[in-house]
């Protein structure tokens, strides 16, 4: 297993998702992020089911690193409780593994 951590982070627009992504990047708390656009969610809150189209930002960040991360996405998120989930990574290309954790501080 690495090292590396993979963190799912839905926002309400693009141009959050691209703030938020470029100020952990530029903060060192995530090595890059993937702005995914069009992400369509359907979920119960406060008793109803709603539907939104979102956008999904694929965090990479490390084991170590993902705490401060998380902490920081719940700091900027616009959401009263916002999905941020760390999944770990199994295995992967072995240069880019290395590379996540140089850009992780």
């Amino acid at each position: 297993m690495s090292n590396v951590r993979l963190v799912f982070v839905t926002l309400p627009d693009e141009p959050t998702a691209v703030a938020m992504t470029r100020s952990l990047v530029e903060e060192q708390l995530v090595a890059c992020g993937n702005v995914i656009s069009g992400v369509r969610s359907i979920y119960r809150w406060q008793g109803e089911v709603c539907e939104d189209t979102e956008v999904l930002v694929l965090f990479k960040t490390t084991k170590e690193g993902f705490l401060a991360a998380k902490d920081r996405i719940v700091a900027l998120h616009p959401y009263d409780c916002p999905e941020v989930l760390g999944v770990s990574v199994e295995a992967g290309h072995e240069d880019y593994l290395s590379w996540v954790k140089e850009q992780v501080r």
